[in-house]
């Protein structure tokens, strides 16, 4: 049954949600305009009145996980909170909480838009992937002005660092079927990470 006519906006996001539905369910190299006209439950021609082609599907699907994870790591103090090692570490623990909720689907879907190889999805993936890692050096930068972090640590590598555990724990996860929980083990790691950025 055809869904009746809705405006972009709410069209474009059926739409994105579809595309990362498949994309999780099959992999990126099966997803094609028509599953995702199927998916939505509209035709393909309507598809292309709110996207040009699959690749400004992926690209506004770029858009939506960037904001998705920026929100999940930018630092929402009030102004006058300080900043401690705790206060970093319930914020990356209500990240994996919010990775746990999407199954990890955006970290999957970027794996997936990379392995297609286009240059241009890859730049933009690249772009996403940088102001991700720019949130999490925002947050250990308030530690480091608050105290809670080493003032000697080189943030950049820092923030790297933390991206990569992130990234390979939901990998490890993901490839795992989801199968253990992800807090348990993002604890234990973290109390290790914990030890490397405290002051002495």
């Amino acid at each position: 049954m055809v869904m009746k006519r809705e405006n972009t906006e709410v069209r474009q996001q059926q739409i994105v949600e579809a595309a990362q539905k498949l994309i999780f369910r099959y992999g990126s190299e099966h997803l094609t305009v028509k599953r995702i006209a199927k998916e939505v439950g509209i035709s393909e021609a309507a598809i292309y009145r709110h996207f040009t082609s699959k690749k400004s599907i992926l690209c506004f699907l770029l858009s939506h996980i960037e904001n998705v994870l920026i929100a999940d790591v930018s630092w929402k103090g009030d102004g006058n909170k300080v900043v401690t090692i705790e206060t970093i570490e319930m914020s990356i623990r209500k990240h994996f909480s919010s990775i746990d909720l999407r199954k990890g689907i955006a970290f999957q879907v970027i794996a997936e838009i990379i392995s297609l190889g286009d240059k241009n999805l890859n730049k933009k993936t690249a772009v996403t992937i940088n102001k991700y890692i720019a949130g999490l050096k925002g947050l250990l930068s308030e530690g480091v002005q608050s105290g809670a972090v080493r003032k000697d640590i080189d943030l950049e590598a820092t923030a790297m660092l933390l991206f990569s555990m992130i990234q390979s724990l939901v990998n490890i996860w993901a490839l795992n079927s989801c199968n253990f929980q992800l807090i348990e083990k993002y604890t234990s790691l973290w109390r290790v990470f914990r030890e490397a950025i405290i002051p002495r």
